[in-house]
């Protein structure tokens, strides 16, 4: 009996399959956490571009002087950019107008952590207009959301654009 169990002992036939068992799960984790906080930088890129194009129809006048919604014309200018890793459906949009760039204010949020909005303003001629475009971004693996960002497993993006329309209401055309 002693020499079976000193025979099992000295073998090495399966220490490569025991060691790679057990490296197995970290590397997994990682190269998950990996893609995972890529695709979460992507649609905070998106998100920002998505937020420039749709305010470029604001700084330019063309939602202020739309026949229809200006609040639907500027959520659908975002949609159309951000539509591969954003649900257009959750994004908070809030457009105010300031009178000074002093004026600008943190965004305020409620007890849940989500952006709370004071309205679609968006101002006139050589107004200047306070663009904020809120998106809670929800991990695809839940074992990487809990350990990245919490019980929720959500970030919250907020891209922010402060400009001053130009003025497009000219004399005499």
């Amino acid at each position: 009996m002693i020499g079976f169990i000193n025979r099992c002992i000295k073998k090495e036939d399966g220490s490569t399959a025991i060691e790679f068992s057990l490296l197995m799960m970290p590397y997994m984790l990682i190269s998950l956490a990996i893609i995972e906080v890529s695709l979460m930088f992507m649609s905070a890129s998106l998100l920002e571009g998505a937020t420039d194009s749709a305010a470029r129809l604001i700084r330019t006048g063309q939602v202020q002087q739309t026949a229809g919604d200006p609040e639907t014309m500027f959520r659908n200018a975002l949609c159309s950019y951000a539509v591969v890793l954003i649900d257009c459906n959750t994004m908070v949009i809030e457009v105010t107008t300031l009178t000074n760039y002093a004026d600008y204010t943190a965004p305020t949020y409620d007890a849940g952590g989500n952006m709370v909005t004071s309205g679609f303003d968006a101002g006139g001629s050589n107004d200047k207009v306070l663009i904020r475009v809120a998106y809670s971004y929800s991990m695809m693996t839940p074992l990487v959301g809990t350990l990245l960002n919490g019980s929720d497993g959500a970030t919250l993006f907020v891209s922010t654009i402060v400009l001053q329309t130009e003025p497009y209401e000219f004399q005499g055309a």
